[in-house]
């Protein structure tokens, strides 16, 4: 990958400005027109909201079912879309059928000769400062108050720590962060920069005061009068040593946090572990890193919170770094072939599971577990066949509160407050440039329950454009009745 490339963080006006890779802050929906109707008008209504001129040039697939599997509207339903954080669906659904709600994942530590330690990850995305100094206070208990070495075994995890296809601007954002064996405060690091005396560049404060030894540094900002507009761009090389510092912040404004992710997880993890472990006063000498070795004496261990916690985590935030440790948590059980990397045997498991929920194998594409590769491809038809599957498999109250609640919580919060759809309708949202969509389930007033998905592709329009009218579209199935 070459060093000259590089991500730009452009803050404007105060907003940190990025492609936009999960749906986040998003545009409440307005108050809804549609009436009560019936299940034969429910065609006639969505189909005003896709023929609008404004959607002209817009790819739309949607389908509308019950859990049965009666088909109350279809477009294109089975043909292939870029589905973004849809893709979340798949994975969680199979790690909870594969795994079970109340898996946990271990981080362990194994005693070896002379002093040496062995620390052996196994892709918990959870793990914090918090965990580690639990951690430390476990071998402090043992009596550890030396190591001579301590080893990163990353085993576990077996290739790319970030997905090939995902895009440059993706793996130098912090929702793009590495993922692997090991994973601490999900893989990033912040920084602040506040301003000084007018005409200054910028101070920059170090949350992490270890990263600072990290970066080379070129600070090219300044403090601009009072008022004047936010204008930063923070750039890095994809290399990971230089961080690139440019514009202008008011002398009267906030420090501005910009959250950047760690070039390699091992070694971010031993950093953060030995701070760790000199606030318990135990000294280390020599970190490193190895795939293999003796794990016979476990001295100390930390485990995630439940799958179905995980599962919340990811789906609720739409957190990517979840995603794909869920997908490499899926290989778990399961012997990899030589050369065979540990998310190609997770995705393979994935497969098996959906086909086992009656997912027709032939109508998604993926390469990975959280969406952002715009090389995924899945149709409607296929994520409804997952929401069904899971409401009459043993973890569907998990799986459905694993989603997001239509004005209440995560990355619907601030969608369809006000309508009546607020509370009743749980969904997954996903967001990429060009494609918007949302998938779940409708708890209807009037009506049996639903299951719905809906992908925009191809367009130019904004997406807060695009979700009004995906949401418009929602509130109507939600006034469905009898008759």
């Amino acid at each position: 990958m070459a060093s000259c490339v590089r991500t730009v963080f452009l803050l404007l006006l105060g907003a940190q400005l990025n492609t936009v890779p999960v749906a986040q802050a998003q545009t409440p929906t307005p108050t809804p027109t549609p009436r009560t109707i019936c299940p034969a008008q429910l065609a006639s209504n969505l189909d005003t909201v896709i023929n609008r001129p404004l959607f002209n040039r817009v790819r739309w697939g949607l389908l509308v079912q019950n859990l049965n599997g009666q088909t109350l509207y279809n477009r294109d339903a089975n043909k292939l879309f870029t589905p973004a954080s849809n893709t979340k669906l798949l994975t969680t659904a199979a790690a909870l059928q594969q795994l079970g709600a109340n898996f946990r994942i271990r981080t362990s530590v194994y005693q070896e000769a002379n002093g040496v330690l062995r620390v052996v990850g196994r892709g918990d995305p959870s793990i914090t400062d918090t965990q580690l100094t639990a951690l430390a206070k476990q071998l402090k208990a043992k009596g550890i108050t030396r190591i001579n070495k301590l080893i990163a075994d990353d085993s576990f995890v077996q290739g790319d720590v970030v997905v090939p296809s995902w895009q440059w601007e993706d793996i130098q954002s912090d929702y793009g962060a590495a993922f692997g064996s090991f994973v601490v405060n999900e893989n990033a690091f912040t920084i602040r920069l506040a301003p000084q005396a007018v005409g200054r560049p910028l101070q920059i404060n170090w949350a992490e005061p270890n990263e600072a030894r990290i970066w080379r540094l070129l600070n090219l900002s300044a403090t601009a009068a009072n008022d004047q507009p936010t204008d930063l761009s923070v750039t890095r090389d994809l290399s990971g040593n230089v961080l690139r510092i440019q514009g202008q912040l008011a002398a009267n404004a906030s420090p501005f946090a910009v959250t950047l992710p760690v070039v390699d997880p091992n070694f971010f993890f031993l950093r953060r572990f030995r701070t760790a472990l000199a606030s318990e006063g135990i000294t280390l000498n020599e970190t490193a890193v190895e795939a293999t070795g003796a794990t016979t004496t476990e001295v100390a261990a930390i485990q995630s919170p439940t799958l179905g916690e995980l599962a919340a985590k990811t789906n609720v935030d739409s957190n990517n770094l979840y995603a794909e440790s869920l997908l490499n948590t899926l290989a778990v059980r399961q012997t990899r072939k030589p050369g065979q990397t540990t998310s190609a045997l997770g995705l393979e498991v994935l497969k098996t599971t959906l086909t086992q929920l009656r997912v027709n194998p032939t109508s998604y594409f993926i390469v990975d577990g959280s969406g952002l590769s715009r090389k995924n491809l899945i149709s409607p038809e296929a994520l409804v066949q997952v929401l069904q599957g899971m409401a009459k498999a043993p973890t569907a109250s998990i799986f459905r509160a694993s989603l997001p609640i239509a004005g209440r919580t995560g990355t619907l919060k601030n969608r369809f407050r006000g309508t009546p759809a607020e509370g009743i309708v749980v969904a997954k949202t996903g967001t990429v440039g060009g494609v918007v969509s949302l998938s779940g389930y409708i708890t209807t007033v009037n009506y049996e329950p639903l299951v719905f998905s809906v992908i925009v592709n191809q367009t130019e329009q904004p997406a807060r454009v695009l979700r009004q009218a995906v949401d418009e579209m929602v509130v109507t199935m939600t006034q469905l009745r009898r008759c």
